[in-house]
Protein backbone atom coordinates (compact mmCIF):
# COMPACT_ATOMS: atom_id res chain seq x y z
CA UNK A 1 0.00 0.00 0.00
CA UNK A 2 3.00 2.22 0.45
CA UNK A 3 4.71 1.44 -2.43
CA UNK A 4 0.84 2.58 -4.29
CA UNK A 5 0.83 5.83 -2.26
CA UNK A 6 4.40 6.72 -3.81
CA UNK A 7 3.82 5.96 -6.79
CA UNK A 8 1.10 7.81 -7.15
CA UNK A 9 2.57 10.93 -5.43
CA UNK A 10 5.10 10.78 -7.65
CA UNK A 11 2.47 10.41 -11.04
CA UNK A 12 1.26 14.01 -9.64
CA UNK A 13 4.35 15.40 -8.86
CA UNK A 14 4.95 14.38 -12.56
CA UNK A 15 5.11 17.30 -15.54
CA UNK A 16 5.30 17.39 -19.29
CA UNK A 17 8.23 19.51 -20.23
CA UNK A 18 8.25 18.06 -23.90
CA UNK A 19 7.28 21.18 -25.42
CA UNK A 20 8.47 24.06 -23.50
CA UNK A 21 10.72 26.22 -25.59
CA UNK A 22 13.54 28.63 -24.13
CA UNK A 23 12.56 31.92 -25.45
CA UNK A 24 14.71 35.02 -24.76
CA UNK A 25 13.54 37.73 -23.60
CA UNK A 26 16.67 40.45 -23.06
CA UNK A 27 20.26 40.90 -23.85
CA UNK A 28 23.54 42.85 -23.34
CA UNK A 29 23.92 43.01 -19.64
CA UNK A 30 27.05 42.48 -17.37
CA UNK A 31 26.28 39.73 -15.28
CA UNK A 32 21.95 39.43 -15.08
CA UNK A 33 21.19 37.50 -11.36
CA UNK A 34 18.79 37.58 -9.06
CA UNK A 35 14.96 37.43 -10.69
CA UNK A 36 11.93 38.52 -8.96
CA UNK A 37 8.51 38.80 -10.51
CA UNK A 38 6.52 41.93 -9.14
CA UNK A 39 2.83 41.80 -9.53
CA UNK A 40 2.92 45.98 -8.54
CA UNK A 41 5.41 46.75 -10.95
CA UNK A 42 4.25 44.38 -13.20
CA UNK A 43 7.24 43.87 -14.23
CA UNK A 44 10.38 41.18 -13.72
CA UNK A 45 12.87 42.89 -11.18
CA UNK A 46 16.76 41.79 -11.92
CA UNK A 47 19.94 42.32 -10.71
CA UNK A 48 23.16 43.28 -12.89
CA UNK A 49 25.57 42.85 -10.08
CA UNK A 50 28.97 43.74 -12.25
CA UNK A 51 26.90 47.52 -12.55
CA UNK A 52 24.77 47.70 -9.47
CA UNK A 53 22.10 47.92 -11.36
CA UNK A 54 18.49 46.81 -11.01
CA UNK A 55 16.30 46.78 -13.71
CA UNK A 56 12.88 46.19 -14.62
CA UNK A 57 11.95 43.89 -17.07
CA UNK A 58 8.35 44.89 -18.44
CA UNK A 59 6.17 42.32 -20.57
CA UNK A 60 5.78 43.99 -24.49
CA UNK A 61 7.70 47.48 -23.21
CA UNK A 62 11.10 46.36 -22.72
CA UNK A 63 13.95 47.19 -20.38
CA UNK A 64 14.17 50.01 -17.86
CA UNK A 65 16.61 51.01 -14.90
CA UNK A 66 14.67 50.31 -11.41
CA UNK A 67 17.08 51.07 -9.77
CA UNK A 68 21.16 52.30 -9.70
CA UNK A 69 24.30 52.38 -7.38
CA UNK A 70 22.94 49.20 -5.43
CA UNK A 71 25.81 47.67 -4.35
CA UNK A 72 26.94 44.61 -6.32
CA UNK A 73 22.79 42.85 -5.68
CA UNK A 74 22.75 39.75 -6.40
CA UNK A 75 19.57 38.57 -5.15
CA UNK A 76 16.13 40.28 -4.48
CA UNK A 77 12.60 39.11 -2.08
CA UNK A 78 9.72 40.47 -1.03
CA UNK A 79 8.72 41.14 2.92
CA UNK A 80 5.34 40.61 4.05
CA UNK A 81 4.84 43.94 3.53
CA UNK A 82 5.54 44.52 0.10
CA UNK A 83 9.00 45.77 0.71
CA UNK A 84 11.91 45.22 -1.45
CA UNK A 85 14.52 42.82 0.27
CA UNK A 86 18.02 43.01 -1.56
CA UNK A 87 21.09 41.25 -0.87
CA UNK A 88 24.28 43.40 -1.41
CA UNK A 89 27.23 41.05 -2.26
CA UNK A 90 29.78 44.41 -2.45
CA UNK A 91 28.37 46.26 0.59
CA UNK A 92 28.37 42.79 1.96
CA UNK A 93 24.41 43.06 4.16
CA UNK A 94 21.12 42.60 3.71
CA UNK A 95 18.91 45.79 3.20
CA UNK A 96 14.98 46.68 2.75
CA UNK A 97 13.66 49.15 0.94
CA UNK A 98 10.23 50.59 -0.35
CA UNK A 99 9.11 50.29 -4.56
CA UNK A 100 8.79 54.10 -4.12
CA UNK A 101 10.50 56.58 -6.41
CA UNK A 102 12.55 57.60 -3.05
CA UNK A 103 13.18 55.20 -1.58
CA UNK A 104 15.30 54.79 2.05
CA UNK A 105 17.64 52.05 2.79
CA UNK A 106 17.21 49.72 6.22
CA UNK A 107 19.93 47.50 6.94
CA UNK A 108 18.32 44.07 8.39
CA UNK A 109 21.61 42.03 8.80
CA UNK A 110 25.20 43.49 7.99
CA UNK A 111 27.51 41.50 10.93
CA UNK A 112 27.03 38.40 12.59
CA UNK A 113 28.87 38.44 16.30
CA UNK A 114 30.53 41.72 15.58
CA UNK A 115 32.21 40.76 12.23
CA UNK A 116 30.90 42.25 8.67
CA UNK A 117 29.21 39.01 6.91
CA UNK A 118 31.13 38.16 3.48
CA UNK A 119 28.69 38.89 0.86
CA UNK A 120 25.03 37.90 1.04
CA UNK A 121 24.34 36.05 -2.36
CA UNK A 122 20.72 35.08 -2.47
CA UNK A 123 17.71 34.94 0.01
CA UNK A 124 14.29 33.42 0.35
CA UNK A 125 11.64 34.74 2.59
CA UNK A 126 8.99 32.28 4.07
CA UNK A 127 5.15 33.25 4.35
CA UNK A 128 5.38 33.95 8.08
CA UNK A 129 7.97 36.09 7.88
CA UNK A 130 11.35 34.19 8.34
CA UNK A 131 14.22 35.17 6.32
CA UNK A 132 16.82 33.04 5.06
CA UNK A 133 20.05 33.68 3.21
CA UNK A 134 23.83 32.57 1.86
CA UNK A 135 26.79 34.15 2.65
CA UNK A 136 30.09 32.98 0.35
CA UNK A 137 33.32 35.16 0.03
CA UNK A 138 34.18 35.43 -3.82
CA UNK A 139 36.38 37.27 -5.15
CA UNK A 140 38.39 40.13 -3.41
CA UNK A 141 35.20 39.23 -0.38
CA UNK A 142 38.25 36.64 0.29
CA UNK A 143 40.87 39.22 1.11
CA UNK A 144 38.73 41.01 3.26
CA UNK A 145 36.70 38.70 4.89
CA UNK A 146 36.72 38.71 9.04
CA UNK A 147 34.54 35.34 9.59
CA UNK A 148 36.36 32.09 8.81
CA UNK A 149 33.42 30.65 7.56
CA UNK A 150 31.09 30.43 4.80
CA UNK A 151 27.44 30.40 5.84
CA UNK A 152 23.92 29.64 5.60
CA UNK A 153 21.66 32.51 7.94
CA UNK A 154 18.34 32.46 8.98
CA UNK A 155 17.00 36.32 10.09
CA UNK A 156 13.36 36.06 12.20
CA UNK A 157 10.68 38.64 12.07
CA UNK A 158 12.12 40.38 15.01
CA UNK A 159 15.53 40.22 13.15
CA UNK A 160 17.12 38.18 15.43
CA UNK A 161 20.19 36.73 13.24
CA UNK A 162 21.53 32.91 13.33
CA UNK A 163 23.82 30.96 12.08
CA UNK A 164 22.00 27.57 10.09
CA UNK A 165 25.54 25.69 8.68
CA UNK A 166 28.63 26.25 7.95
CA UNK A 167 29.02 24.24 4.54
CA UNK A 168 32.23 22.79 3.73
CA UNK A 169 31.85 24.67 0.10
CA UNK A 170 30.53 27.91 -0.64
CA UNK A 171 26.91 28.44 -0.50
CA UNK A 172 24.95 29.86 -3.31
CA UNK A 173 20.74 29.64 -4.38
CA UNK A 174 18.31 28.93 -1.48
CA UNK A 175 15.01 28.77 -1.90
CA UNK A 176 11.39 26.84 0.25
CA UNK A 177 9.65 23.82 -0.41
CA UNK A 178 5.52 25.02 -1.39
CA UNK A 179 4.54 24.35 1.88
CA UNK A 180 7.68 26.39 3.51
CA UNK A 181 8.76 23.64 5.85
CA UNK A 182 12.11 22.58 3.81
CA UNK A 183 14.89 24.78 3.35
CA UNK A 184 16.65 24.06 -0.14
CA UNK A 185 20.34 25.38 -0.45
CA UNK A 186 22.72 24.92 -3.56
CA UNK A 187 26.49 24.06 -2.50
CA UNK A 188 28.64 25.26 -5.58
CA UNK A 189 32.12 24.27 -4.49
CA UNK A 190 30.79 20.60 -3.87
CA UNK A 191 27.89 20.17 -6.62
CA UNK A 192 25.41 19.40 -4.07
CA UNK A 193 21.96 20.83 -2.87
CA UNK A 194 21.29 20.47 0.89
CA UNK A 195 18.36 20.22 2.64
CA UNK A 196 17.06 21.47 6.15
CA UNK A 197 13.95 20.40 8.29
CA UNK A 198 12.31 24.12 9.44
CA UNK A 199 9.99 24.27 12.35
CA UNK A 200 6.85 27.11 12.89
CA UNK A 201 9.34 28.95 14.99
CA UNK A 202 11.73 29.20 11.60
CA UNK A 203 14.93 27.02 13.29
CA UNK A 204 16.51 24.46 10.47
CA UNK A 205 17.46 21.20 11.48
CA UNK A 206 18.17 17.92 9.89
CA UNK A 207 21.15 18.44 7.52
CA UNK A 208 21.42 16.33 4.49
CA UNK A 209 22.27 16.06 1.14
CA UNK A 210 19.68 15.23 -1.68
CA UNK A 211 21.37 15.49 -4.67
CA UNK A 212 24.94 15.73 -5.74
CA UNK A 213 27.08 15.34 -8.57
CA UNK A 214 25.45 17.95 -10.31
CA UNK A 215 25.92 18.73 -14.31
CA UNK A 216 27.41 21.79 -13.40
CA UNK A 217 28.42 24.52 -10.63
CA UNK A 218 24.77 25.22 -8.92
CA UNK A 219 23.24 28.74 -8.56
CA UNK A 220 19.77 29.79 -7.98
CA UNK A 221 17.22 27.43 -7.02
CA UNK A 222 13.27 27.23 -6.85
CA UNK A 223 10.06 24.99 -6.42
CA UNK A 224 7.42 24.97 -8.10
CA UNK A 225 3.94 23.91 -6.80
CA UNK A 226 4.15 20.32 -7.13
CA UNK A 227 7.51 20.64 -4.84
CA UNK A 228 9.89 19.92 -7.95
CA UNK A 229 13.33 21.55 -7.97
CA UNK A 230 14.33 24.07 -10.75
CA UNK A 231 18.00 24.26 -10.77
CA UNK A 232 20.60 26.58 -12.55
CA UNK A 233 23.91 25.17 -13.34
CA UNK A 234 25.21 24.29 -17.26
CA UNK A 235 21.25 24.82 -17.69
CA UNK A 236 18.23 24.46 -15.78
CA UNK A 237 18.15 21.07 -14.16
CA UNK A 238 14.37 19.85 -12.99
CA UNK A 239 14.24 17.26 -10.30
CA UNK A 240 11.19 15.73 -8.99
CA UNK A 241 11.11 16.21 -4.93
CA UNK A 242 12.13 12.56 -4.80
CA UNK A 243 15.17 13.66 -6.56
CA UNK A 244 14.56 12.05 -10.18
CA UNK A 245 15.72 14.03 -12.77
CA UNK A 246 12.44 15.23 -15.03
CA UNK A 247 13.94 17.53 -17.70
CA UNK A 248 16.54 19.92 -18.41
CA UNK A 249 16.10 23.02 -20.25
CA UNK A 250 18.85 23.83 -22.69
CA UNK A 251 20.05 27.68 -22.06
CA UNK A 252 22.22 29.41 -24.39
CA UNK A 253 24.43 30.90 -22.05
CA UNK A 254 24.75 29.62 -18.50
CA UNK A 255 22.27 30.26 -16.00
CA UNK A 256 22.56 31.95 -13.09
CA UNK A 257 19.08 31.92 -10.87
CA UNK A 258 15.46 31.66 -11.64
CA UNK A 259 11.70 33.09 -10.50
CA UNK A 260 8.42 32.39 -11.93
CA UNK A 261 6.44 35.27 -12.63
CA UNK A 262 3.40 37.32 -14.85
CA UNK A 263 0.03 36.95 -13.63
CA UNK A 264 -0.66 32.91 -13.66
CA UNK A 265 2.81 32.14 -11.97
CA UNK A 266 3.28 30.25 -15.24
CA UNK A 267 6.21 31.38 -16.54
CA UNK A 268 10.18 30.98 -15.53
CA UNK A 269 12.30 33.02 -16.20
CA UNK A 270 16.25 32.85 -16.54
CA UNK A 271 19.25 34.74 -16.07
CA UNK A 272 21.89 33.64 -17.11
CA UNK A 273 24.80 36.21 -17.55
CA UNK A 274 24.05 38.45 -20.17
CA UNK A 275 20.73 37.63 -21.00
CA UNK A 276 17.51 36.50 -19.28
CA UNK A 277 15.21 34.08 -20.78
CA UNK A 278 11.39 32.78 -20.05
CA UNK A 279 9.73 29.64 -20.47
CA UNK A 280 6.18 28.85 -20.21
CA UNK A 281 5.18 26.13 -18.48
CA UNK A 282 1.75 24.05 -17.34
CA UNK A 283 2.74 24.39 -13.62
CA UNK A 284 2.91 27.27 -11.07
CA UNK A 285 5.50 28.15 -9.33
CA UNK A 286 5.44 27.47 -5.29
CA UNK A 287 4.27 30.30 -3.50
CA UNK A 288 6.24 29.53 0.30
CA UNK A 289 8.45 32.61 -0.70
Amino acid sequence: MRFGLLWIACVLCAQDYSEVQVEKATGGLRFAEGPLWSKENNALLFCDAATGTIHALLPGNGLAKFREEMGGPTALAFDLNGKLLIAQSKLRRIVRTSLSSNPKIEVLAERFEGKRLNGPNDLAVRKDGHIYFTDPAYGSQIDARELDFDGIYHLSPTGALSLIAKPKGRPNGITLSPNGKILYVANSDERKIYAYDLDGRGNAANERVILEKLDGVPGGLRTDEKGNLYIAANHVLIYSPNGKLLHTLHVSDKPSNLAFGEADLMTLFITAKTSVYRVKLKVKGAVAE
